[in-house]
């Protein structure tokens, strides 16, 4: 498989070191610097039979053995300035609603901060139609004005909600 390379991965690399590095300075004005990312696929085990407790001359025994409980996806949020996990989510799926709702959920937790600075990566779902119609209703922007989805406007393509998302006048901007 060829990889395609991006002209701006430099630029990228030096612009999200520089967002960690005003994490500390952006707080202090009641900014929160957030980096988040998901896990997909984690087993959800349980084990079949309790450990055994350690006793003198013999370590804690645990059992092969567990029950499969299926497969979860989660959302973890890493305050950059307090080093906490913060507003983790979790659910059977990771789509577009459920990274909207986890987003709302980590924006609700801290209704004094004044701004938002959220590193991702490049998951499709944090490009999404509903994150961008979420965000233009937070910033006053008529929904008509958004354009169709695939077709006009803001919501015409991936790159063109990236680059609505990542404006900084936002008070949610996205890396």
């Amino acid at each position: 498989m060829t990889e395609v390379a991006d002209e701006r991965r430099e630029e990228k690399i030096v612009e999200g070191c520089q967002v960690y590095a005003r994490a500390i300075e952006r707080a202090k004005q009641g900014e929160r610097t957030i980096s988040m990312d998901e896990l997909t696929g984690v087993q959800a085990l349980e084990r079949k039979h309790p450990d055994l407790p350690m006793l003198p001359g013999h370590a804690l025994r645990r059992e092969f053995e567990y029950i499969r409980h299926g497969t979860l996806s989660w959302f973890i949020n890493f305050d950059v300035v307090s080093g906490h996990v913060i507003e983790s989510s979790w659910g059977p799926t990771r789509n577009e609603r459920d990274a909207l709702a986890h987003l709302q959920r980590l924006i609700a937790s801290d209704p004094h901060a004044m701004k938002w600075h959220l590193m991702l990566d490049n998951l499709n779902i944090h490009q999404s139609e509903a994150l961008v119609r979420w965000v233009a209703q937070q910033e006053g922007i008529a929904q008509e004005a958004l354009g169709v989805k695939g077709k006009s406007g803001i919501l015409h393509s991936m790159e063109s909600r990236a680059a609505f998302l990542h404006d900084p006048t936002h008070q949610v901007v996205f890396y």
